[in-house]
């Protein structure tokens, strides 16, 4: 399929979402009786994008609000009755009016006075299509049990995906191949919303987090060390990605297109509608993408040939890989879902997501190879691997949630549940040849046909309570239980030189692994005097862990493999402690105990075949890791100044690492073991510092040491088989982005990092950095944003690494995408109307309640 055959395909699919976005939009509207009326300023002169708000005084659901026109002038649509009429502007003062409203009509001008002449700071936002004067919003802000990134001020994410939102949030590092981690640890726990969820799939990766646009992310939530009110489960911490779901009275929304190279165009929307108890939103969004990747890979056997028996022979010597990988890729998602106020103490939401995508991989790569003893002492051999695959991916999930308020003390019960699916089909076919000497081979014309299929059922339930006792203390308790049961199927078939293909049994299996976990959890926060807060946690879970593995012998007969069974309750506390030295100036100082469950993936014991020259398999005994966290941290705040440094100390035990070897055909084996302790500790800085009002700069760094302990051998009587996993070392990564307004609605950035190398035991990473420019213009008074960026200028963005061990040396160089380009437009209406703000309620330690519809807690 050439390049406009691909155009045309995704013009038609994006003009079919925009007609069904469209046709939602329409769904929203409700005719009543026609209103108009006028804004006017004590000159009698027209006031226009000022904020108007009718609040029905004998029913809520009857409000509604508008924003003026350039004129001055307004219509919407009301119910008869008596309203007052809030009215607001930049620059004038608030003034609300009582009237009367008995039918279609002008009610006339109404006028508002001017406020003093100074500001405050003489600062400048666009907020909602409109420049107001107050204090601009920081895109990192730091809470009392997390912290919170805005992308919303991520100009080079413009028209992104999630991938490259995280690229640049405080505390983590996104790897070249999509791997994301917090503090150098990959086990970082996903949540949309605040709980699981199919949008991020279960081993999708990259795919995954490409799949959501970076335009329907509110913000994302940084939590390095959890309390006991979250499930255990994540070392590394939380990233809980909210998505958008406005507030605002009437129906507003948002629609964002891009064009980029690599080919990337996008269509993505987010409506939202609000009149009285209901909140209904809608976000869709779909997309064609193409990436490239590549990769080096050199490997060295560091045997003695004269030393070795004559069974060992032929073996590959000296092994060097070319590869590049093509990947062309369809993705849509929809979102809609509604929330109702029975009243101000009841409250249900009702959500429904389906996301799929589909890709087209194509992967080229050539091994220049040194073979003992074909058919001379050292053979040149050239192989060439080349693979043809597809991959589709459907998720669904839906999503309950009822919230009650009981009594007028703070009584809250929340229960909530979701559904969700995840399939993921496969299929490729891996192309073969194999020349020595440049000779083509009599069985050196070998493909194969490989298909997987995967599903996977979850399903979440969960109850929370909170009980506050008196003014400063609080009770919450819950529980939770999940279920997932995750099936893959694995068929490989061969033929040698066009004939008849066979099975191969060796790689084919059928594995099903489900998973129940029950978890209760209680605590309790109080504070002593005016300074002093603490929390105290514990939570308990139950994990029943069943896999049942099917694999063949060489005949295609079913292998006798056991089933792997676990049963344990294990019990994770947590203790919160923070001081105030001052307004905004604070001491925060926690642990808690986490685990990191082994991904089904990790426990099937039967290879892959995707390179027959690095296998991996699972390993069925392997048991879960379990970690102590401790954290202290400060944290200042002021107008100009955000500074957070966190000190941080973590110990994992049976820790998961990665055993390999070199088999007797010259492939490296990798298979899961758990071994040794690791620690971790450093120190974890970011600030914020705005000099000017047209200069605001944000600095990330980890300062970070480790020390590892173990060694394994899978064969004792080989010592060139050891590996040996200790090791300490010291590095750090730093991030550094800098945002230039140089008018009112011209905004460039520039986005910087800096990862240095880093030597364990047997791996020795490179040093790596990249730099990202990005440039906003805001259009049409507000409503409308043109951006264009540029990610990895220099294309510099490459992972190296180097392992040595007894047995090989390895020598690797990846680069997941190249240089890209993107052009993005965003058109935003009805943005200006007026916020309806929740009473503030001061937050306690580790609370992730921040009134969101959405949020529905953390359990």
């Amino acid at each position: 399929m050439n390049k406009t055959e691909i155009v045309s395909i995704f013009t038609k699919k994006t003009l079919g979402l925009t007609l069904v976005l469209s046709a939602a939009a329409m769904a929203f509207a409700q005719e009543k009786a026609g209103i108009s009326g006028m804004i006017v300023n004590k000159k009698n002169q027209p006031v226009p994008y000022a904020s108007v708000t009718f609040s029905n005084k004998a029913n809520k659901s009857l409000s509604d609000a508008v924003l003026t026109d350039e004129k001055g002038q307004y219509k919407l649509q009301l119910a008869p009755g008596d309203y007052d009429i809030t009215v607001e502007a930049i620059d004038y003062k608030k003034s609300i009016t009582s009237k009367n409203i008995t039918g279609s009509g002008n009610i006339g001008a109404l006028s508002i006075e001017p406020e003093a002449a100074t500001t405050l700071d003489g600062k400048t936002q666009e907020i909602q299509g409109i420049v107001i004067t107050a204090a601009a919003p920081k895109a990192y802000k730091v809470e009392l049990d997390k912290k919170t990134y805005d992308p919303s001020q991520d100009i080079v994410s413009k028209g992104g995906n999630l991938q490259d939102v995280l690229s640049n949030v405080p505390s983590v590092s996104v790897d070249t191949d999509g791997t994301v981690s917090m503090r150098g640890n990959s086990n970082v726990k996903f949540l949309i919303n605040g709980k699981p969820s199919s949008l991020l799939g279960i081993d999708d990766g990259a795919n995954a987090l490409q799949s959501i646009p970076a335009d329907q992310i509110e913000r994302i939530e940084v939590i390095t060390n959890p309390s006991s009110k979250f499930e255990a489960s994540g070392t590394a911490g939380i990233l809980n990605i909210i998505l958008k779901k406005d507030k605002k009275m009437g129906f507003n929304g948002t629609v964002t297109g891009t064009l980029g190279y690599l080919p990337r165009t996008n269509l993505n929307a987010n409506l939202n509608w609000r009149k009285g108890n209901w909140t209904w939103f809608l976000n869709g969004g779909g997309g064609y993408q193409k990436n490239e990747s590549t990769m080096k890979n050199t490997t060295t056997r560091k045997d003695d040939i004269s030393a070795l028996p004559s069974d060992s022979f032929p073996f590959t010597q000296y092994s060097q890989q070319n590869g590049k990988t093509k990947r062309e890729s369809d993705t849509y998602n929809v979102t809609a879902g509604f929330t109702h106020d029975f009243n101000d103490k009841t409250s249900i939401n009702f959500s429904g997501m389906i996301r799929s995508f589909d890709t087209d991989q194509t992967g080229l790569n050539t091994y220049n190879e040194k073979v003992y003893p074909l058919p001379s002492s050292l053979s040149n051999v050239l192989r060439e691997r080349n693979s043809y695959g597809n991959n589709k991916n459907l998720a669904t999930q839906f999503d309950l949630g009822f919230d009650q308020k009981i009594g007028d003390k703070g009584q809250l019960l929340s229960a909530s549940a979701s559904y969700q699916t995840n399939k993921s089909d496969g299929i490729n076919q891996i192309v073969q040849k194999t020349f020595i000497e440049n000779v083509l081979q009599p069985k050196g014309n070998i493909v194969n046909n490989v298909s997987t299929d995967s599903k996977t059922d979850t399903f979440i339930g969960k109850l929370d309570y909170e009980l506050p006792i008196g003014e400063k203390s609080k009770l919450e308790a819950g529980a939770r239980y999940d279920y997932n049961k995750n099936s893959y199927n694995y068929f490989v078939d061969q033929s040698e030189n066009g004939q008849t293909p066979t099975t191969r049994f060796d790689f084919t299996s059928n594995t099903v692994y489900s998973e129940n976990i029950l978890g209760i959890y209680a605590q309790f926060k109080s504070k002593i005097g005016e300074k002093f807060a603490y929390q105290l946690g514990l939570r308990s879970e139950y994990s029943k862990i069943d896999v049942n593995f099917q694999n063949f012998d060489k005949e295609g007969n079913p292998a006798n493999t056991p089933e792997v069974n676990k049963n344990y309750t294990k019990f994770f506390p947590s203790v919160f402690l923070s001081y105030d030295i001052a307004k905004n100036n604070q001491i925060l100082l926690n642990y808690s105990r986490r685990i990191n469950r082994p991904r089904a993936f990790s426990l099937i014991p039967f290879m892959s075949f995707d390179d027959d020259r690095n296998y991996f398999r699972g390993n069925p005994n392997l048991n879960p890791t379990y970690e102590n966290s401790f954290e202290l941290g400060y944290n200042l705040s002021n107008k100009k100044i955000t500074f957070n440094p966190t000190l941080y100390f973590k110990k994992s035990e049976d820790e998961q690492n990665r055993y390999q070897y070199i088999d007797e055909t010259g492939a490296v084996n990798t298979i899961p073991f758990n071994v040794g302790t690791e620690t971790n500790y450093g120190l974890d800085l970011n600030g914020t510092y705005d000099p000017f009002n047209w200069w605001k700069i944000m600095l990330s760094a980890d300062l970070y040491g480790y020390k590892n302990t173990g060694s394994y051998n899978l064969y004792p009587d080989n010592p060139r088989t050891l590996n040996d996993f200790s090791g300490s070392g010291f590095s750090y990564r730093i991030r550094f982005n800098n945002t230039f307004k140089p008018t009112k609605t011209l905004s460039v950035q520039i986005q910087s990092f800096y990862r240095a190398a880093e030597k364990t035991a047997m791996n020795n990473r490179k040093a790596m950095y990249g730099i990202d420019l990005g440039v906003s213009q805001t259009i049409w008074k507000g409503n409308g944003i043109i951006g264009f960026n540029i990610r990895d200028i220099f294309n510099t963005r490459k992972m190296r690494n180097f392992t040595d061990n007894a047995q090989f040396t390895r020598e690797m160089e990846m680069q997941w995408q190249p240089r890209q380009f993107a052009l993005s437009f965003t058109y935003r209406f009805k943005q200006g109307e007026k916020v309806e703000i929740k009473p503030k309620v001061k937050k306690d330690i580790n609370s992730n309640t921040t009134g969101d519809d959405e949020q529905g807690g953390p359990m």
